[in-house]
């Protein structure tokens, strides 16, 4: 059989291309996947950035440690602790201490991320300075970089300053050094500082205090985000992941599809094979010889793929910001044993059922069906794919039950579709022939037979329809499915800002470090409105005894609060919010009004709050609600306005613009907070999407021109009938368009079916929001799709009638 399986091989090659390719580029991702796994895995330790040259640094406290029977759980601080004042005398003794600041600034014509320090700071990088000199009074500053020069004015939310020097930029950020007591005042709470003296004396004078004194590569951590690589490339990872799963699920699909066609083309060489003595066993074998032959070729070409392509991506992360700018892909031969071996796998699986089918008929019954599909869903195919269906079915009915917020997750919508997908596509020849003849009946009523030929051809093949609506729907699934929970869940969430929103404007400060006093004092005095005043922060509470979750807080006095903002709550009332209560929603262990909860503040203070009120989950975003006392060192970063009795809504509106800060109207803060898909969810989005859409591509082009090389002879017939040409291709193109329809509407069936169970699940989360599908997204696929199956069933045909009709109609098969 090995000798019968290479000369198939060789003669039906074009069978094997689309198998071929697919298999190829998944082998190749996966390389290329795997190899940046294990360059992340391998990465370097990031050296310390603006404190290189300090040495010694020390950090008041920034992390929550809470004991467990299960060891210390920890979590970063909202507000770091500033280092206390008797310790800073102590360190004092030890040598010369440099406070450092830092805070936001935003300059007309400025980079987007300046960042301001005291300039005593600015030696500890080191930066020197290039041209001018040191800023000597509260107006001046240094700069780094080259946009601006020295004495220039620059107009600044900090106020209007004059550059008087620059320094050569570190590439780590971009910086504006004003004097010490200038940074002090405008950022007075300083969290870490710097010390020149021996480490050991520095440790003992802090001793027993929950500081951090960082010596060597330590010192990283005082930068600002020292966490951001391990962050992005955890990040690239999960991306990374969700595609390698994808190109998997998809590989082993189109692989599946074109094996199982192959074969039911086949039929009639493989009931000679039986006549002449072949056992089941035998015809077997040799489909999965050929399998393992294709794959081992395949997967050898897919290698040398990947170590092509594993560079140019690495290079596409960096650019992207999606990775460190340090990442490249290192030297390893693991992820390209990986990769072959999952290769020749994928092919080894996508080839069993169509192998079990080749050899399971009887010779003359396979011969008396060699041309036609009277038998189109074997049992094993109703069993597996009703078994799927009905638990994709159960499944989601016991996460709406159960845990209605897990279908919000990222990883919930990604996974979920493809169980959809592969119950939808088992069950497909059902499907095909009613809605064949659904999507084709107008058609089929116009003038002529082209309309009736259509249907009855596309209705007649169910296999062929099937496998070729098989890619389209893969692709029109995930689509769907993905941009459409996305869209749907950031559609949710704007729905919850609207209705929440009971204020008439919403004020925000011009940078991030938040209102200072004397503006919000200008705020509050505005006339004819209702004013308030609110703070992000957060809490820590300890649940089920092991697991310390921290929870977004906003800060607010409950009068002013109960005037502005619609909580959505299940119990309790706002107004029964004081300094020692809190507002939490349904999620935390303890939900129930008049309860007492052991919490931690934002700055690790440990207290004890009466449960006031509570508010419904959501799509996760509502958090807890405290007074300002139980927020220390939280600053006014939002404030709700709403309109006294009477009052002129354009006066109040400029009263608040002269006062200070951003002022939004209630439509306009609902349209400046919507929410929108992250940079790392996005590129992953697309990713997916284009792996998908490649190997729709791939699968497309193999099928239609397998399936047209296949027809030549019918279609020679219809030219004897008296069929032009024209006619011919038209109807060609007339049926892959059916084709493709009919797999699109089986797609936008999966993501319907998806989205309706997250939409229910919103629901039960008490957020009644509309479904969105991505129309114009779903519109471009399936016009690709579309294309693609014109160009590849018309180009054949036409190349194959280009010979005289009758030599066509007599030819061999």
């Amino acid at each position: 059989m090995l000798s019968v399986a290479l000369r198939t091989l060789r003669t039906r090659w074009v069978t094997f291309v689309g198998s071929f390719v697919a298999l190829s580029l998944g082998v190749a991702l996966l390389a290329v996947m795997g190899l940046a796994l294990a360059s992340s895995l391998d990465a370097p330790e990031r050296q310390p950035e603006r404190f290189a040259a300090a040495p010694v640094v020390v950090q008041g406290q920034d992390t929550l440690s809470v004991p467990t029977p299960i060891g210390d759980r920890t979590q970063k601080l909202a507000h770091p602790r500033a280092v206390p004042e008797e310790t800073v005398a102590k360190l004092r003794r030890l040598g010369t201490v440099v406070a450092d600041r830092s805070f936001a600034v935003r300059a007309e014509k400025g980079p987007g991320d300046l960042v301001g320090h005291p300039w005593s700071t600015a030696a500890l990088a080191p930066y020197e300075i290039d041209a001018g000199h040191a800023p000597r009074t509260a107006g001046e500053v240094v700069v780094s970089g080259d946009w601006t020069r020295p004495g220039e004015r620059v107009t600044t939310d900090r106020g209007t300053v004059t550059v008087v020097g620059t320094v050569a930029p570190r590439g780590f950020e971009d910086a504006v050094f004003y004097t010490d007591a200038r940074a002090a005042e405008l950022s007075p709470k300083s969290t870490q500082l710097v010390v020149e003296a021996d480490a050991a004396e520095v440790r003992e004078a802090v001793g027993g205090q929950d500081l951090q004194v960082l010596t060597g590569t330590d010192r990283r951590l005082a930068d600002a985000d020292p966490d951001r690589d391990s962050e992005a490339l955890t990040a690239m990872n999960a991306m990374f992941g969700t595609a390698g799963g994808v190109t998997a699920f998809v590989s082993v699909f189109v692989v599946a599809s074109t094996f199982a066609f192959a074969v039911a083309q086949r039929r009639r060489e493989f009931g000679l094979l039986r006549t002449a003595g072949a056992t089941p066993g035998q015809i077997r074998r040799m489909v999965f010889v050929e399998a393992l032959v294709v794959g081992v070729l395949a997967s050898a070409a897919g290698c040398v793929l990947g170590a092509y392509g594993a560079p140019k991506l690495a290079a596409w992360v960096v650019d992207g910001g999606l990775a460190p700018s340090w990442f490249t892909i290192g030297d390893f031969t693991w992820p390209y044993h990986m990769a072959f071996w999952t290769g020749l796998l994928v092919a080894l699986l996508g080839v069993i059922a169509a192998s079990w089918r080749a050899g399971r008929t009887g010779p003359t019954q396979a011969l008396r069906e060699a041309s036609a599909d009277t038998k189109a869903m074997t049992w094993g195919r109703w069993l597996f794919g009703a078994g799927l269906l009905l638990t994709a079915a159960v499944t989601l009915g016991l996460a709406l039950v159960s845990d209605p917020g897990e279908m919000l997750h990222r990883k919930t919508y990604v996974s979920r579709p493809m169980l959809l997908i592969t119950a939808i596509a088992l069950l497909a020849p059902i499907l095909v022939r009613p809605l064949t003849r659904l999507i084709a009946w107008l058609p089929a009523q116009l003038p002529g037979a082209g309309g009736m030929l259509v249907r009855e051809n596309a209705a007649a093949g169910i296999r062929r329809t099937a496998a070729i609506a098989a890619p389209v729907l893969v692709t029109v699934a995930l689509a769907g499915s993905l941009l459409g929970a996305t869209a749907t869940l950031n559609k949710a969430k704007a729905t919850e800002t609207r209705e929440q929103t009971a204020a008439s404007f919403v004020v925000t400060p011009a940078g991030d470090a938040g209102f200072d006093a004397a503006t919000v004092k200008k705020l509050k005095a505005v006339k004819g409105s209702v004013v308030s005043t609110t703070s992000s922060s957060a809490v820590y509470v300890l649940e089920e005894g092991v697991a310390l979750i921290k929870s977004e807080a906003r800060a607010a006095e409950a009068g002013p609060l109960a005037k502005t903002v619609h909580l959505p709550l299940a119990a309790g009332k706002v107004s029964g919010l004081d300094d020692d209560s809190i507002i939490v929603n349904e999620e935390w262990e303890k939900h129930t009004v008049g309860q007492s909860v052991d919490v931690w503040l934002g700055d690790g203070t440990k207290k004890s709050l009466r449960i006031a009120a509570v508010m419904t989950t959501g799509t996760g975003n509502n958090g807890a609600y405290v007074t300002p006392a139980n927020a220390p060192g939280a600053s006014v970063d939002r404030v709700d306005v709403a309109l006294a009795d009477g009052a002129d809504p354009a006066a109040v509106a400029a009263a608040l613009t002269k006062a200070g800060g951003q002022v939004f109207t209630k439509d306009q803060w609902v349209q400046a907070s919507y929410p929108e898909t992250n940079r790392t969810t996005r590129y992953g989005f697309m990713l997916v999407l284009g792996i998908a859409l490649l190997y729709t591509g791939i699968s497309l082009a193999n099928t239609m021109v397998m399936a047209t090389s296949d027809r030549v002879r019918d279609l020679a017939v219809l030219r004897l009938a008296g069929a032009t040409q024209w006619q011919v291709l038209r109807l060609v193109a007339g049926e892959a368009l059916m084709v493709v329809a009919v797999g699109g509407v089986l797609g936008l069936l999966v993501a319907g079916l998806n989205l309706a169970g997250m939409w229910s699940a919103l629901g039960l989360l008490s957020v009644w929001s509309p479904v969105e599908m991505p129309w114009a997204e779903l519109g471009a696929t399936v016009g690709a799709c579309a294309v693609l199956a014109v160009v590849f069933s018309v180009a054949p045909a036409g190349l194959a009638m280009r010979r005289r009709a009758v030599e066509l109609a007599g030819m061999r098969e």
